[in-house]
This record gives structure tokens, sequence and C-alpha cells, in this order.
């Protein structure tokens, strides 16, 4: 497909517009950051794989009813996905006490949680993606009360599915964090999955030797993102067991 015009570059990936009205390319980088992009490296193959993963659990989710700006994958690091207006929100599901959750509350990292719980951050590097309550939501007008409703059913949706998916995968999904577009039909509004699903957005854990298979990896020098993202992929059947050591061949 010939290249189209640049929307807007982001650590990881790049949009560009798309080839019809209303829609737009997402391109994956190899690119991997990390505390607010002041640990950065070039990972290779990385936006293949997070690619692959992400049409995986994008195209699951559309196949059980749960709305997402995904359309179809046009090549190994490129999808065409529906324009939406993003709403500047990072929202948050956690299931197993990890990161700034442990930090912020002095909970040991690992402990289940009681129920899953929804956090929301806004949107703004500049200042750290700081966590926000829906009172901040609702004064400042980023989304509406209905919206609110309609956000928190759809990250327990994809929680439900993840979770299943994972589990059946033997591997834990400790928390993950989506973003939410807004899609107009006319003068109709939906709320659709946006931006991506991948390891670069979930904390994932074997169920047995608790191994991370997400950037934790990346962020806490613990080995090679790209054998951890390599391994979720075997396991979700986006790649084939048997491929060796040298680069796998991904499943078209």
């Amino acid at each position: 497909m010939a290249r189209r015009k640049k929307i807007y570059e982001g650590k990881a990936k790049i949009l560009y517009e798309g080839p019809e009205p209303g829609t737009i390319v997402q391109y994956f980088k190899d690119d991997a950051t990390a505390f607010n992009a002041q640990k950065k490296d070039v990972i290779e193959g990385k936006g293949v794989l997070n690619n692959r993963l992400s049409e995986f659990f994008m195209s699951g989710l559309n196949g059980i009813g749960v709305p997402t700006h995904f359309i179809r994958r046009l090549n190994m690091r490129e999808q065409l996905c529906r324009s939406c207006e993003i709403i500047p929100l990072e929202v948050i599901v956690r299931n197993v006490a990890a990161g700034s959750l442990s930090k912020r509350l002095g909970i040991e990292e690992g402990t289940p949680l009681p129920r899953p719980i929804v956090e929301y951050c806004y949107k703004d590097d500049a200042l750290g993606d700081p966590m926000v309550s829906e009172e901040h939501i609702a004064a400042f007008g980023w989304a509406s009360q209905q919206d609110m409703d309609d956000i928190v059913h759809l990250a327990l949706r994809v929680n439900d599915f993840l979770s299943g998916v994972m589990l059946g995968a033997g591997i834990r999904l400790v928390d993950f964090k989506i973003e939410i577009g807004r899609v107009y039909d006319g003068d109709f509004q939906r709320l659709v999955v946006a931006d991506e699903i991948s390891p670069d957005s979930c904390r994932l854990w074997d169920m047995e030797s608790g191994e991370h298979l997400d950037k934790d990896v990346f962020r806490r020098d613990l080995g090679s993102l790209t054998d951890a993202y390599t391994e979720v992929a075997r396991r979700l059947g986006v790649m084939p067991k048997s491929s060796g050591p040298s680069k796998p061949t991904l499943i078209n």
C-alpha cells in the first residue's frame, strides 16, 4: 500500500491517513520506552509481534460483540482501523497488585485483589500521565457520566475476555491499560476500544513460575523482550510452537 500522510507519531506507533474516509493505518514501530520515555531502545521484531498480538486480541473482542476500532491487518507491521476521537484517558484494570499500585498502597506485588479495580490516568506525557478520579473527568469535560458508565462496562468486558484467553495459555493477566475512542455515525456516538492491546500494555506473568512476559522485562532488565513477547504469541497460537531460536515465522 502506498504511504499516506502521517497524522501522528507516538512512542510505539505511527498513524497515517487511511485509504478510505473514516479510516487510519496504524504502524507498529520497534521502539521500546519506559519510565515516560526516560529509558529507550529499538528492539528488532517488537513491532511485528505487537501488530499480530493486537490483531489477535482486537479480533477476538470484535467476535464477542465488544466494539473496537480494528478492521483488519494489512501487513506485518500495519493494520487498518476506524478513525475515532480518543478520550484523553488511559483506562487501567488491575487484577493483581503490581507496579505503581504496590508502591502507592504498600501492597506486596503479586497479591490478588478482591475484585478488578478500574483506574484512570490523564493522557499527557509532559505531566507523566497523572492518575485522576471520575470527579476530575466530569469537571473537565473529558467524558460524560454516561460515557464513564460505558467505559467501565467495556473495560470489565475486556478484562473478562483477556483473563480467560490468558488463563487458557497458562498466563496470569495482572493488569492492562486500554484507550477508548468515540466513533460517530451521523448524530449517533458510540465508544470503542482503540489503540492496541499487546504485551506493551499488559502485565503478563507465567502461572507457574511467575516469569514476566511483558514490558517489565525491558523496564527491569529481566532478559530479552523479544523472547518474552514471542512466548506469549506461541502460547496463543499466533506463532507455531515449533519455531526455532532464530526469527520465527508468523502465521498469516
